[in-house]
């Protein structure tokens, strides 16, 4: 097997080749599917990358291990951050794993002292890293900070859907869908999703499917608490002449209604 050449991963756990599952668990090959990332021993690949780390730290990850996919990641970023200080975000972040990376995006989550502006800030390269999987941490592991704040962090992520990035314009929209996949859902926005609209309505012709997604499943969520609300908006939204953009979120996120 060649770590470097592409290949089409596994779509089930029992389909990934052995030699493909010891690379991901040593950090030598990036995951390509969901499947490959549930997969992969992450005390394997803790223990490869941080071969010094104390064994009160290895065991503690092999508690955190044992549950699921986010706890095992929030709980391995924090046993990293008390190990290794702030220098140890800058190592999991320069990491040819994703995984690897993936922790890195829980440290920032777990790191003290910061406030929202500056947490934001520094998940900013992960939200932007190349790899789908470092995306989708990088939003779950500052999300509940985002939660607290979600005033500040509104008014912060509105900022964001201005960027170059497809990719930190579609994590302004998916860091506070209402109904997160794999996470807390959002009390306050499933009330009043209107407080999100600084972030929703700047997004409703973005050009990129990528975030066109992200905003139609943001609706499709707060259609299941506040329908009325979505159809009056999309209805706004298509009035005159939209551009295509416009028309496809709008249908996506009106597609569970009838």
């Amino acid at each position: 097997m060649n770590k470097n050449e592409p290949r089409k991963g596994a779509s089930r756990a029992a389909d990934i080749p052995a030699d493909v599952l010891q690379a991901l668990s040593n950090g030598e090959l990036q995951s390509a599917t969901l499947t490959e990332i549930l997969a992969l021993d992450q005390t394997q690949l803790l223990r490869t990358v941080f071969p010094s780390l104390s064994s009160a730290a290895q065991t503690a990850a092999e508690t955190a291990s044992q549950f699921g996919i986010l706890k095992r990641m929030t709980g391995i970023g924090a046993i990293l951050l008390d190990e290794l200080g702030a220098a140890g975000i800058d190592t999991c972040s320069a990491h040819h794993s994703d995984t690897v990376r993936g922790w890195a995006c829980f440290m920032i989550g777990s790191q003290s002292g910061l406030d929202l502006s500056a947490r934001l800030a520094a998940i900013q390269p992960l939200a932007d890293d190349a790899h789908f999987g470092v995306r989708e941490w990088a939003w779950l592991g500052v999300r509940p900070y985002l939660i607290k704040e979600l005033d500040t962090a509104i008014s912060l992520l509105a900022a964001w859907t201005t960027s170059p990035s497809e990719r930190l314009r579609r994590f302004a929209s998916e860091a506070l869908r209402p109904r997160g996949v794999w996470c807390a859902h959002i009390r306050t926005l499933k009330q009043d999703p209107e407080l999100a609209l600084p972030i929703l309505s700047p997004l409703r012709a973005d050009p990129s499917k990528y975030v066109q997604d992200s905003v139609a499943n943001w609706l499709n969520d707060a259609a299941k608490d506040q329908p009325a609300w979505v159809r009056k908006l999309c209805a706004q939204w298509l009035q005159g002449e939209p551009p295509p953009a416009t028309y496809r979120i709008c249908q996506r996120a009106l597609r569970n209604l009838k």
